[in-house]
C-alpha cells in the first residue's frame, strides 16, 4: 500500500529533478547568453554617450549663433530704423517673444509708440456682437466712417476702429479719443497695454506664436487673421511668429497671395535671429515698399533680408 511517505518521498524527488536541471541548465547557457546580452548593453551605452554628447555639442552650437546674432546686431542694424514708430501689436500667442522683439526695433532706433496686447476674449466668435456694439459705441468722430467695414464682423470693425487710431492716417486722430478707445476696450477685457501708448505709429509689429487649438479653433484663428488684414490695410505690417500648427497666422499670410505681397513675415521670432529679421523686414518695408518672408520654414525666401544702405 502507498503511503503518505512514500508520497512525499516521491515529491521530493520530483522537485530536486527540476532543481537540478535549472542549475545545469544556466549553467550551460549562462556563458554564452550573457556576454551576448553584456555586449548589446555596452553598445547601446555607447551609443547612448554619443548621441547625448552630439544633443548637447547642437545645443552649445546654438547657443553660440544666438549669442554671435546678439553681439553684431547693433552693427546689423544701425540707425536702420532711426526714429520709426512702431507699434507693437502682441497676440495672446506671442507673449513669449514681445521683449525679445521690443528689444532689437530698439536696438535698430525705432521709437516703440506703444504696446498693445489683445486678450483671448477678443478672438472669441461668442463675442462679436458684443465687439461690434462696442465698436460702435466707441468710434470718434475724428475716425471717417470709411476707415471702419460696414458689415457684422465684431472682430473686422473693432480691428479696423485699433489700427485707425493706433497708426497713422490723415487727418490724425486726437490723443483724447486713441485714448478714449483703448480705454473702452480694455474696461472690458479685449485688450492691455504696457506703458504709455505715445502716438500714432507709422508701422506695426503683430507678435504672434502658436495657433489655437480648441474647440473654436477655426474661428479664433481666422479672427486672428482678419486683424491682421486690417492693421495692415491702416499701414506698414510685419508679422513675427512661429513654425508649426493649423491656422498659424505667419503662415496664412505667405499662403494668401494677395495678403504675401503687403504683409512682411519672419517664422522664427522666438530667436533674436528671427528678431533681427522682423527689424530688417520693417527697413526694407519703408525703404522699398516690399514685403518680404524671412525666417527657416516654408516659402520663406531667405533667413534674413538683403541689407540696405
Amino acid at each position: 500500500m502507498i503511503n503518505f511517505r512514500y508520497h512525499v518521498v516521491s515529491m521530493t524527488a520530483v522537485f530536486l529533478a527540476l532543481a537540478i536541471g535549472l542549475v545545469v541548465g544556466t549553467a550551460a547557457l549562462n556563458g554564452p547568453a550573457a556576454d551576448a546580452l553584456e555586449k548589446n548593453v555596452n553598445a547601446l551605452r555607447a551609443t547612448n554617450s554619443q548621441l547625448r554628447d552630439q544633443v548637447t555639442g547642437l545645443r552649445d552650437q546654438a547657443n553660440r549663433e544666438e549669442q554671435f546674432v546678439t553681439e553684431a546686431a547693433p552693427i546689423m542694424l544701425n540707425g536702420k530704423l532711426s526714429n520709426r514708430r512702431v507699434l507693437l501689436l502682441v497676440l495672446p500667442s506671442g507673449r513669449d517673444q514681445v521683449d525679445g522683439v521690443e528689444s532689437i526695433l530698439k536696438t535698430a532706433g525705432a521709437k516703440i509708440a506703444g504696446t498693445v496686447e489683445l486678450t483671448d476674449k477678443f478672438f472669441n466668435p461668442d463675442n462679436s456682437v458684443e465687439l461690434l456694439d462696442l465698436e460702435n459705441k466707441a468710434e470718434p468722430a475724428s475716425v471717417p466712417t470709411t476707415a471702419i467695414p460696414a458689415n457684422s464682423d465684431g472682430v473686422e470693425s473693432s480691428s479696423a476702429l485699433l489700427a485707425a487710431v493706433l497708426l497713422d492716417r490723415s487727418p490724425a486722430v486726437p490723443a483724447p479719443d486713441r485714448a478714449a478707445v483703448l480705454a473702452a476696450y480694455s474696461k472690458l477685457g479685449y485688450l492691455t497695454t504696457s506703458g504709455a501708448v505715445s502716438g500714432p505709429a507709422e508701422a506695426v509689429v503683430l507678435v504672434s506664436g502658436s495657433p489655437y487649438t480648441d474647440s473654436q479653433a477655426a474661428g479664433k484663428n481666422a479672427s486672428v487673421v482678419t486683424t491682421a488684414v486690417q492693421f495692415d490695410h491702416a499701414g506698414v505690417a510685419v508679422v513675427g511668429g512661429v513654425l508649426g500648427g493649423e491656422g498659424n497666422l505667419m503662415i496664412e499670410v505667405r499662403d494668401d497671395a494677395t495678403l504675401a505681397k503687403t504683409i512682411s513675415t519672419v517664422d522664427n521670432a522666438e530667436t533674436v535671429q528671427g528678431q533681427v529679421a522682423a527689424a530688417l523686414a520693417l527697413h526694407e518695408q519703408f525703404s522699398d515698399s516690399k514685403a518680404g518672408h524671412y525666417g527657416v520654414g516654408p516659402n520663406a525666401s531667405a533667413l534674413l533680408p538683403q541689407q540696405q544702405k
